[in-house]
């Protein structure tokens, strides 16, 4: 029986700026709702690689493919609209409106509506009912009318991974989705990338700084290195890798 093809492929990638190789022959397949984090010193490329696969920047090299369809040239929109999602180390919400339009703005497009401010649905329809929804998904319901901009950075990032569930993604791309996040949310915003995997089976591909977050979270870690993935493997055999523990945790090889 024929496969199906992978989720997200990365093949042969490569960027250089004014001479200088920010990454080069980096190869990457991840499977249909597989989970897979992305660790690395700073400086090993990691949000360039996202920068790539999401059309931020264009590779100098390689292509990357969504579900075996080039996106390699691709905007940032039609990548979107393929069914490919992101968010970013910085927030990137509608700060003076409310959890549940920042949500809702999302709902309107994904239902063949604009992104327009001005054209808000009403509350009870369908674009307001699937908000609501994912707010709930995500444990904000009770801050819905609460001004984006004033939630702590917590509550931020449930509230970016709402805005994704309502556009429908098929491939997730989270950019340290624990930076700036206090210590003591780190567990509860963990559970809800582990029930947005879980519940609506996405392909996610994770950068994230706090090593026992991608452990608990993921099936597969790739370790980026010099602008090349060093490893790529379970979780317990990566840690056990001199490799890894030479170039990036900094232990004797």
């Amino acid at each position: 029986m024929p496969t199906s093809p992978a989720a997200l492929t990365v093949e042969n990638l490569g960027f250089q700026v004014g001479g200088a190789t920010i990454l080069h022959d980096v190869e990457l397949k991840v499977a249909p709702g597989e989970m897979i984090g992305v660790i690395g010193p700073n400086g090993a490329g990691k949000t360039t690689l996202f920068n790539m696969i999401s059309g931020i920047h264009a590779p100098t090299t390689g292509r990357v493919l969504l579900e075996g369809n080039d996106i390699t040239h691709e905007p940032v929109h039609r990548r979107a609209k393929a069914g490919l999602g992101r968010t970013f180390q910085t927030s990137n919400l509608f700060p003076g409106l409310s959890a549940l339009e920042n949500v809702r703005l999302a709902a309107q497009r994904r239902l063949g509506g604009n992104l327009s401010v001005l054209k808000f649905p009403r509350r009870g329809d369908d674009a307001s009912t699937l908000a609501a929804g994912h707010l709930a998904e995500v444990g904000l319901t009770d801050l819905a009318d609460a001004p984006a901009g004033g939630l702590s950075h917590g509550d931020k990032r449930k509230l970016e991974i709402a805005v994704l569930l309502a556009m429908d993604p098929k491939v997730i791309l989270l950019d340290e989705p624990m930076a700036g996040v206090a210590r003591a949310d780190v567990p509860g915003l963990t559970e809800v990338i582990r029930r947005l995997h879980r519940d609506h089976a996405c392909t996610v591909l994770m950068v994230e700084h706090h090593i026992d977050v991608v452990l608990g979270l993921v099936e597969r870690v790739a370790v980026l290195h010099q602008g090349t993935v060093l490893a790529l493997d379970e979780p317990g055999a990566i840690m056990a890798d001199p490799l890894v523990q030479s170039a990036y945790l900094g232990a004797a090889a």
